[in-house]
């Protein structure tokens, strides 16, 4: 797996960045801050998904889902196993499967479930659950890489605030 100081944690923290601003989007358009990319593995961006939760409060619509959705049928997997999906947030174990049946061989995500647990508290729009993707990944039959967490501090702060408001 790589780390934080392996040669692709330049690339890795600057298609990071592209994540968050997406996320930054999709607060901007009522939705919850969060954001993925999938990266190619020539390190073009293939897609970007925003949160989907409004209009139709879509709890399933997570951003990493929506992607691997629409990276499943535009890509087959063995090109997908060779893709990168960048996430604001560490995936939830539903984002994780998703990821994985679509085939996607790498995730790099900045915010970890854990501390999104802390920040979000009991809101009822994010129930989190406490399952680190790696463990959904290690469950499955072909290996996925995971990196994060990664700036860590910056995915956080695109959360300031977002989970006050009552629903």
């Amino acid at each position: 797996m790589s780390t934080p100081t392996s040669p692709s944690s330049a690339a890795d923290a600057a298609f990071l960045r592209r994540a968050f601003e997406v996320a930054r989007r999709a607060r901007e358009h009522g939705n919850h801050p969060f954001g993925a990319l999938l990266v190619g593995p020539g390190g073009e961006v293939l897609l970007e998904s925003e949160n989907g939760y409004l209009p139709d409060r879509d709890m399933t619509a997570h951003a990493e889902r929506l992607l691997a959705t629409r990276a499943s049928r535009a890509w087959r997997p063995d090109v997908l196993a060779r893709c990168t999906l960048y996430s604001s947030a560490e995936p939830c174990a539903m984002c994780a499967a998703a990821a994985y049946w679509a085939g996607v061989g790498r995730v790099v995500y900045a915010l970890s479930e854990r501390r999104l647990k802390e920040v979000t508290g009991a809101h009822p729009e994010n129930p989190t659950l406490d399952l680190p993707c790696r463990a959904v990944f290690a469950a499955g039959q072909r290996p996925v890489e995971v990196v994060g967490p990664l700036l860590e501090d910056e995915g956080a702060a695109l959360h300031a605030g977002a989970w006050a408001r009552t629903p």
